[in-house]
């Protein structure tokens, strides 16, 4: 198979022609945004290599790069929460993707059983004591699923 993506030959090709060049940083990697398509609500953060990518554009699921397994991951397929896309988007420079997605079953994309990853909100507006670290609140109290039903008890990597 001829190589799927175009080469990044110039500014005007990247930011204003109709291939995809994308920029992949030195590990091979390109960050990814996942957003519910109705909502919009952000869902979760990751990452692509080329495989992925492909994969992802091949089947219309999310397929991501696990960085702490070294492994394709297709998201969905352990807990049956499926990201189907309904939009890939790609920025300005092509070194950044955001899909839209429907997910199936419950309808959470985190591991931990939220809805989203970004479930913790950082209060801004305070300055940090020497005593005591700072201190993040919940924005989700109720998980959607069980994680150790789907999952087992097994620690998660990307937790420690």
């Amino acid at each position: 198979m001829a190589f799927p993506f175009a080469v990044r030959t110039s500014v005007e090709v990247v930011e204003e022609g109709q291939v995809l060049a994308p920029k992949f940083d030195a590990s091979g990697l390109i960050p990814v945004v996942t957003t519910d398509a109705a909502t919009g609500e952000l869902l979760m953060h990751a990452y692509m290599n080329e495989a992925a990518l492909l994969k992802t554009i091949e089947t219309g699921e999310a397929h991501y790069y696990s960085r702490s397994r070294q492994q394709l991951w297709h998201k969905g397929a352990t807990s049956g929460l499926v990201q189907r896309v309904q939009q890939l988007l790609i920025d300005d420079d092509q070194d950044c993707l955001w899909l839209r997605v429907v997910v199936a079953g419950s309808g959470a994309s985190c591991h931990v059983g939220y809805r989203s990853c970004f479930y913790r909100q950082i209060a801004v507006g305070h300055g940090a004591s020497d005593d005591q670290p700072l201190t993040i609140s919940f924005t989700e109290t109720a998980k959607t699923f069980d994680p150790v039903a789907v999952y087992g008890d097994a620690p998660n990597p990307t937790q420690l």
